[in-house]
């Protein structure tokens, strides 16, 4: 990741201190990302911000990594719930049918890239997303 986009984050765990993150934060990291998918399999597209929020309020404090990847996958998932509010609503004028799939496909490539950059213990900013969680 580049340095100018770390937003001066302390990473690794408060307990050790450590630099680099777990084996666990790496796993945590990547379900944060990838559980989002389970959620809106399960939740029939309701419930993707369910698994980030989870993590967020349970491992986010004992670890500010898993708590940025939380984060950002809180935020990807809002931002994506919002693009299919508009897609449902552009239905009507039919360019919603083409957007709604699109928004879909996009969605799940950017969250499985996501979830392999956190595995492999980098952090990852979705390249469209609106930050209202911080």
């Amino acid at each position: 990741m580049d340095p100018s986009q770390r937003e001066d984050q302390q990473f690794g765990t408060f307990i050790t201190g450590s630099p680099t993150a777990t084996s666990d934060e790496k796993t945590m990291g990547m379900l944060a990302h990838l559980g989002s998918i389970a959620g809106v399999v399960v939740g029939a597209g309701f419930l993707g911000w369910a698994v980030p929020l989870f993590l967020m309020l349970t491992k986010g404090k004992e670890s500010s990594f898993v708590r940025a990847h939380a984060v950002e996958s809180l935020n990807f998932q809002i931002t994506t719930f919002i693009a299919m509010a508009i897609s449902a609503v552009l239905m009507c004028a039919v360019i919603g049918f083409v957007l709604a799939p699109l928004v879909a496909i996009v969605s799940i490539i950017f969250t499985v890239i996501a979830g392999l950059k956190a595995n492999d213990g980098e952090l990852y900013r979705y390249p469209v997303n609106i930050r209202l969680v911080k």
